[in-house]
């Protein structure tokens, strides 16, 4: 499709949904595939000032449910129907452009309410200094385009570049690695497990004109950006954001500096402080919450001011991650201050055991949480898929932590799992494990 028949396109759409009573300021939802008909929705809902909301396809029927009673859509648009819902009286202007639903990863999904300017300002520097998209490059869309890091990355920063995309309707790692060899790809975002299974395509080595990997949505270690390199001979561009605020802290394509274990620093426009419990500012070096000022942005969560107001304070984002920062500006994520867990009065982050587990050659994927425990509070418990082939046991996986942690931190409990439960974009879904 060219740009030119793309903008008949959703003047087409915006007309039918028009003919099904969509209003400025309504707000519409899509539960559309990774195809044309999703672009055209999108930016048809745009051009008729609703407020836009992708849902996940691989949503339960309750959990759809419980998401579509939090946003009382006046439409919901599907692949083939269009149904009409009793709704709210539209927003006044300006209505938000987008409400994006976040994982639920460790917790009830929140709609995050994302205003034009916001999605302008950070796509135009996902596009720019982030992943300098060139002109004549195709960019792959094999995200979920439901999620902030598929929507922005994947789409609407190639649209804004003008540049073209090559929509996936579902990752599939044979034929999107076929995909990358034959066709003209040259940059793929991706999630570190869609990377992962990219690399167990036998023969897989990139393709001929790819230049550029970008990670997001969850963090990609560092060993697998390395064996990407050694593979393909091309660099994942690593980096740090949320559905609530698009990547305010990255690596950039056109700068060669890496650290291993940091995601970057701040783009241009992004101020970040780390903070202690009291919210005083901490030097470098030292572990607080990290907080994050952006024009990008989101302005609140749809229906939950406490809830806005717990994470938005005089401008600055909480995010809840605790983290460092180096004299030079570079982030390093250490954890989650809700995942902290607390045994026998010593604190433990869990990413921390999880790099242990994950060097052991038989561990493909490893996931640590805390549990109750009647006499230290909570102990250290690792949910572990093993690589295809291996036969590692839970006694060996507790000795290899014990020889490599202090004795509170390595995990008494290891369960051994087929895989590891996942969002649609990768991430791990903490909450149903324990």
């Amino acid at each position: 499709m060219t740009y030119r028949a793309l903008i008949a396109g959703v003047g087409d759409f915006a007309r039918r949904l028009e003919g099904h009573g969509l209003r400025p300021g309504d707000r519409v939802a899509l539960s559309i595939p990774n195809r044309p008909e999703f672009v055209l929705a999108v930016l048809a809902g745009f051009l008729l000032d609703a407020t836009v909301a992708p849902l996940d396809l691989l949503l339960k029927a309750e959990e759809r449910a419980d998401i579509l009673a939090d946003l009382r859509p006046a439409l919901l648009v599907e692949a083939t129907r269009v149904e009409r819902f009793p709704a709210p009286p539209p927003a006044p202007p300006p209505a938000p452009a987008l409400v994006l639903y976040t994982s639920g990863s460790t917790g009830r999904p929140k709609g995050a309410m994302l205003s034009h300017t916001a999605l302008e300002i950070a796509n135009r520097s996902w596009g720019g200094p982030v992943i300098g998209l060139r002109e004549d490059d195709v960019l792959l869309a094999a995200l979920p385009l439901a999620h902030a890091f598929g929507l922005n990355g994947a789409l609407f920063a190639p649209l804004l570049a003008g540049v073209t995309v090559r929509l996936v309707e579902r990752f599939v790692p044979d034929a999107v690695a076929e995909i990358i060899a034959r066709e003209p790809v040259s940059v793929v975002p991706a999630v570190a497990t869609m990377f992962r299974r990219l690399l167990g395509v036998p023969g897989f080595r990139g393709g001929r004109r790819l230049r550029l990997g970008v990670s997001g949505a969850a963090p990609c270690p560092w060993d697998l950006a390395e064996e990407w390199r050694a593979r393909t001979g091309t660099r994942i561009v690593r980096g740090y954001g949320s559905t609530e605020l698009f990547r305010p802290i990255s690596f950039l394509a056109d700068d060669p500096t890496e650290h291993p274990e940091c995601v970057g620093r701040p783009i241009p426009g992004v101020e970040i402080r780390v903070v202690d419990a009291a919210g005083r500012a901490l030097a470098a070096g030292e572990i607080g919450e990290l907080l994050i000022r952006t024009p990008a942005v989101m302005d609140g969560y749809l229906g939950s001011e406490a809830e806005t107001r717990s994470v938005l304070v005089d401008g600055w984002f909480k995010t809840g991650d605790l983290a460092r920062v180096t004299p030079d500006g570079y982030v390093t994520i250490v954890g989650r201050e809700r995942e902290r867990i607390k045994r026998g009065g010593y604190s433990i982050f869990p990413a921390e055991v999880e790099s242990v587990l994950l060097a052991h050659p038989d561990v493909a994927e490893a996931a640590v949480v805390g549990v109750p425990d009647t006499t230290l509070g909570e102990e250290v418990a690792a949910f572990v898929a093993l690589r295809p082939g291996v036969k590692a046991g839970t006694d060996e996986l507790i000795a290899w932590c014990r020889e490599r942690l202090a004795a509170f931190k390595y995990p008494r409990r290891v369960t051994i799992v087929e895989a590891l439960p996942r969002s649609s974009t990768g991430k791990v879904l903490k909450a149903r494990l324990g």
